[in-house]
């Protein structure tokens, strides 16, 4: 398989593909999915011969990602998602609480949607700054 892309597309694929990896195995100790592993290998490989050298270095024998490209901004794409997933999910985790919904998928969610929303607000005015857990 041939794939023709632009400087920046490839840029912009290297950026998918290592925050795909992040997400899959960033968390699994040494439990990895080792393919996915692989093709990031093989894609950050690519670098050098297209004028990309700084993105990557070699430990071990294996390419990987450079601390340029970690230190680039990615991480703060990743943050900024994990943050979105983590209040999205607490807002509805509290949301569904407040309602009595145990079921995954309730008829009507104008109301688990408003509740939702009004968490939201308050994480968007006050972060977890509000929050209180009586233990």
């Amino acid at each position: 398989m041939n794939i023709e892309l632009t400087d920046k597309e490839f840029r912009r694929l290297l950026d998918m593909v290592y925050i795909g990896n992040w997400i899959l195995n960033s968390t699994r100790g040494d439990d990895r999915f080792e393919d996915y592993d692989l093709l990031q290998e093989k894609l950050f490989a690519l670098c050098p011969s297209n004028g990309m050298r700084s993105l990557v270095q070699v430990w071990r024998g294996h390419i990987f990602p450079s601390r340029a490209y970690e230190d680039g901004g990615i991480h703060e794409a990743i943050a900024d998602y994990e943050d979105a997933v983590f209040y999205n999910i607490l807002a509805e985790e509290l949301a569904r609480r407040d309602l009595g919904l145990e079921a995954t998928d309730p008829e009507d969610f104008t109301e688990l949607s408003a509740r939702m929303e009004e968490y939201l607000a308050e994480f968007d005015q006050n972060g977890l700054n509000a929050i209180q857990i009586d233990i």
